[in-house]
């Protein structure tokens, strides 16, 4: 029974962050149909962003831990935004109506680019912002003690969830996004603005990216080459569920979060391979995913 305890609670922790990192990724799939590789750089800086920051206002002497967490939530969205902005009316908005492939290969090449930006920024060497996650502590749990910024890490992970959801289904901006998805020349059509529409959803993914890297850089050490591993797993991740759904990013967060914690408690060798037999295993059953759906050709 403890060993089932500790593979939900890992589990659920762990799927919380690949949400985290997936939404992003997702969003920017389903409303401009681009898969955007650079999304793994975009959590670094924001990981960079936030680890500076912090790294600032301790070493001038703060100490109020809500003014900790303003600054990681500033720093991640104020370059997410930035960087978002920049590589969608710099670079994307040239080349819209263009092969999904080739949107692919520059947004693969602007991860490169990105990568090396980085590291003249900020170097090779690891930086640290551990102070926000030792300053709240451990809870237990039963028998079991679990860090209390892991379960913020899930707090927020629902928070951002539901107001996805709501922004896509209550608000007009997001039933604008959806009529988009749906028919992109119609949209046009009925005069709504698809380019202003491209950019606010790019900024909006990317700055959800580098959101996920602001609050993960207190359990890490933030380090060149993160956003290349990352970009891994938010793959596998929206895969499962379905590109472009945000729905299927959750639920497939959650068979991942589960699946990896299950082989860490009992196979640990496997960690690393379950993760992708997991996203194999629904790809035979469900090529476009758990919740993806087949996009009909236009000729």
């Amino acid at each position: 029974m403890l060993t089932v305890w500790a593979i939900l609670i890992d589990g659920f922790i762990y799927a919380s962050w690949l949400f985290l990192v997936a939404a992003g990724l997702t969003v920017i799939y389903g409303v401009m149909r681009i898969l955007n590789m650079a999304h793994g750089s975009l959590y670094a800086l924001g990981a960079y962003a936030a680890a500076s920051a912090l790294g600032w206002y301790y070493s001038g002497g703060g100490e109020n831990l809500a003014m900790a967490f303003a600054i990681i939530a500033a720093s991640a969205i104020l370059i997410g935004a930035l960087t978002g902005l920049a590589i969608e009316r710099g670079i994307l908005k040239l080349m819209y109506g263009r092969d999904e492939i080739l949107m692919l290969l520059i947004t693969f090449a602007v991860l490169l680019i990105l990568e090396d930006v980085m590291k003249l920024i900020w170097g090779t060497t690891p930086y640290f912002a551990y102070q926000p996650y030792a300053a709240l502590g451990r809870i237990n749990i039963d028998v079991l003690t679990v860090s209390r910024y892991d379960l913020l890490v899930l707090v927020v992970s629902v928070v951002i969830g539901v107001g996805l959801w709501f922004w896509l289904e209550r608000t007009k901006i997001g039933k604008i996004l959806r009529s988009i998805i749906h028919d992109r020349e119609v949209s046009e059509a009925m005069g709504v603005n698809v380019r202003r529409m491209f950019t606010i959803t790019f900024m909006i993914g990317a700055t959800l990216g580098a959101i996920a890297g602001g609050i993960t850089a207190p359990i890490i050490s933030v380090v060149p080459g993160l956003g290349i591993e990352v970009i891994v797993l938010a793959f596998a991740v929206v895969v499962t569920g379905g590109l472009g759904s945000i729905t299927g990013a959750a639920v497939g967060a959650v068979i991942v979060g589960l699946a990896r914690a299950t082989s860490i408690h009992t196979m640990p060798e496997l960690e690393l391979f379950i993760i992708y037999a997991v996203m194999a295993g629904v790809l035979i059953f469900r090529p476009h995913g758990l919740f993806g759906q087949v996009i009909a050709r236009k000729i």
